[in-house]
């Protein structure tokens, strides 16, 4: 098992993870990274939604090509 402070916990698989509300996650996959910030759009899994994004701005020239 290995804990990234800024992302999640990466254990070996196959791995079973018990929610709150009762109902299991089963993975069958070897290593399987387990959401911490509960950001993730597919929880307990990690979709590294916990990185930062970076909005870039674009030039007229982008939005209006000629």
């Amino acid at each position: 098992m290995a804990v990234d402070p800024k992302g999640p916990v990466l254990v070996e698989g196959p791995v079973e993870i018990v929610l709150e509300d009762g109902t299991v996650a089963r993975s069958d996959r070897f290593m399987v990274a387990v959401c911490t910030c509960r950001r993730s759009r597919t929880y307990p899994w990690c979709d590294t939604s916990h990185r930062p994004r970076e909005r870039t701005t674009s030039t007229s020239e982008d939005r209006d090509p000629q």
